[in-house]
């Protein structure tokens, strides 16, 4: 299974890392893998780096836009596409200061969803050592 950590980027940021986005991975990495010791430090930066994510108004416009497709579900904070045409099973958590979506495969439906939504989103696996922009 796949785990992919998607941020809202400051647009100062992606102007300043979209040639080299391993840069940004990188410091992102390095906050992630933190010791507790420096949780303070690392939330400053984060801070620094990202925008916080509308969490409910992302969450009611995925489920406007996809509540009618039969791949898809909601329930409780996870949203849901298992798709067995596809091979697909995903399922995406909103939070306040970023997305987490797990998926089974190579490729999710949410990313294609995600990128219509807002341009400043950057997925990143730290466990596979994969990024990019959405």
């Amino acid at each position: 299974m796949k785990v992919y950590y998607i941020f809202k980027i400051k647009k100062e940021f992606i102007d300043l890392y979209k040639d080299t986005p391993s840069v940004l991975y990188s410091i992102l990495r390095n906050i992630y893998y933190l010791d507790k010791e420096e949780v303070d430090y690392g939330y400053n930066l984060f801070k620094q780096l990202t925008n916080p994510i509308e969490k409910n108004r992302i969450d009611r416009e995925l489920f406007i836009k996809c509540h009618q497709d039969i791949p898809y579900s909601k329930r409780k904070d996870i949203h849901y596409i298992n798709n067995m045409y596809k091979n697909e099973v995903s399922r995406l958590v909103v939070s306040n200061s970023y997305l987490k979506l797990e998926l089974e495969q190579n490729f999710s439906s949410f990313f294609e969803i995600l990128s219509k939504e807002d341009n400043n989103l950057f997925a990143c696996s730290f466990q596979k050592c994969d990024f990019f922009f959405l």
